[in-house]
């Protein structure tokens, strides 16, 4: 065999948050409107305005959780502009976005609908970088008090008598960028201070998220951590995969070459470093691995499609995108322990987007189909995947991770070659093969769903693998995701 796997049902690890699978939506370009969002007047069919088609793609991979309303345009966001009668609502210009005009026609009430549709948890971002303490507090109250205050009687007013009881709260988002050019102590204090007026309401207790680092800033994260560490549940970790590593020329999602293909994942397998040398930092000041990491924006960012809006970051998903997923999921999954929550940049028509919408038209893309494979690994437990493999460019040519649940094994694994099919080996150890059954992902590394085809990718039955002594033998072809389903 050219690679190999093993896994032992002996050797088992945290469980995988089913988090680590969320995504993300942020008030840019069409990700809210017209992505999830129509409006209940909108031909295209709707429930409460949100896209049926969308929302029941988003229940099919099992969305955990939903992080809104930005990225840097939560910390210019002010949550009460976006409740009570739409019409009176405040009309702003989204300034980070393509200086178009936010009507607040999706606020609070309908971001929690939206939740409700697809069945996840919602993770809001508050504004620090705009905002004030008062501000924060009066949104925790008013989403989670049960009590009769002038504040939660505004609630009621709009029409929700019950609290919803929001537990993931975002202090602030890239704050030493968009959300505010911090330095890190003066964030460190902001957040102990925003932290301390954000009650718990009832048995509701709010999980506490702290902005960290853009990719490996040890520095913001020492200090954060320092500072603020005893203060916050978790913290975040931003790392965009560039194919060129320029943000000013960053290339085309379509138009790439084999050079090109590999370069984008061997800055992927970066995430690997981002994450060890943040934890790294997080263990000095929490040895018993209180804080939890969260990756809340990953993925690929390319140029914007040729004649879209640029600040509106629409662009195309091919293979390519595919496996920059796996990779990524892998890392996730490896890093259960500390890794408690990651999210897609984003979920709609905005970067590595799961779905495209155009008009009444939907396209699942080549990154939705993994998250599709790999539904499996939500709240199983880790079997260290043990891979043995040639090197492509630097990084390894097969990437894999395996876990368990009720005693089936689900081992997910990627051919990262461009062009040429590997044997891989599945050894599993402390176990047996009873039944065996598996799914794959597969097309050149250009292959893509459009409008015009919208099913050229897609998953299907995987049967190029027999059981034998010495394992399961597999034959992944080039540029491929496989899910491979265990009865041990």
């Amino acid at each position: 065999m050219s690679a190999k796997i093993k896994v032992n049902l002996a050797n088992q690890g945290a469980v995988i948050s089913k988090n680590i699978y969320g995504h993300f939506s942020e008030h840019l370009g069409r990700c809210i409107y017209g992505g999830l969002f129509v409006g209940e007047e909108s031909a295209i069919p709707n429930v409460n305005g949100m896209r049926t088609d969308v929302v029941e793609a988003l229940k099919n991979i099992r969305v955990p959780v939903l992080r809104w309303p930005g990225g840097c345009f939560a910390d210019e966001y002010h949550w009460e502009d976006g409740i009570g009668p739409k019409e009176t609502r405040k009309r702003m210009v989204n300034t980070n976005w393509g200086g178009v005009v936010e009507d607040n026609s999706f606020g609070t009430h309908e971001f929690l609908e939206l939740c409700q549709q697809i069945g996840c948890e919602p993770y809001i971002n508050a504004n620090v970088g705009s905002g004030t303490v008062r501000e924060m507090a009066e949104w925790v109250e008013y989403l989670n008090s049960a009590g009769d205050s002038t504040v939660v009687k505004k609630r009621w007013a709009n029409g929700r008598k019950d609290p919803w009881g929001v537990k993931f709260w975002g202090v602030g988002n890239e704050n030493w960028g968009c959300g505010g050019n911090m330095r890190p102590e003066y964030y460190a204090d902001e957040f102990r201070r925003y932290n301390t007026y954000c009650r718990n309401y009832g048995g509701n207790k709010l999980y506490r998220i702290a902005c960290g680092p853009g990719e490996a800033d040890l520095n913001w994260t020492e200090t954060l951590m320092k500072i603020a560490g005893n203060h916050c549940d978790a913290i975040t970790v931003h790392y965009y995969t560039l194919p060129t590593g320029d943000w000013s020329a960053k290339g085309s999602a379509t138009e790439f070459d084999r050079e090109s293909y590999y370069e984008t994942l061997r800055r992927t397998w970066r995430m690997e470093e981002v994450i060890r040398l943040n934890l790294e930092v997080m263990d000095k000041y929490d040895p018993q691995h209180r804080v939890g990491m969260i990756v809340d924006e990953w993925g690929t960012w390319y140029d914007v499609e040729p004649g879209t809006n640029p600040g509106f970051l629409y662009q195309q998903n091919t293979m390519r995108d595919a496996m920059v997923a796996a990779i990524n999921l892998n890392i996730f999954n490896s890093h259960a322990d500390r890794v408690v929550m990651a999210n897609l940049a984003q979920t709609v028509n905005v970067l590595q987007a799961v779905i495209l919408t155009d008009g009444d038209q939907m396209i699942k893309t080549p990154t939705y189909h993994v998250f599709d494979l790999y539904k499996a690994h939500h709240d199983a437990t880790l079997l260290p995947a043990e891979v043995e493999c040639a090197e492509l460019n630097g990084f390894r040519q097969v990437t894999a991770s395996a876990s368990v649940k009720e005693n089936v094994i689900t081992l997910t694994a990627a051919n990262l070659h461009a062009d040429q099919p590997e044997k891989v080996l599945l050894e599993i150890a402390g176990g047996e093969a009873n039944k065996v059954t598996a799914r794959i992902l597969t097309g050149y590394m250009h292959a893509r769903n459009t409008f015009e085809d919208q099913h050229a990718v897609e998953i299907a039955a995987f049967t190029d693998f027999a059981v034998t002594e010495a394992g399961i033998e597999m034959n992944l072809p080039a540029c491929s995701v496989v899910e491979v389903t265990i009865h041990a």
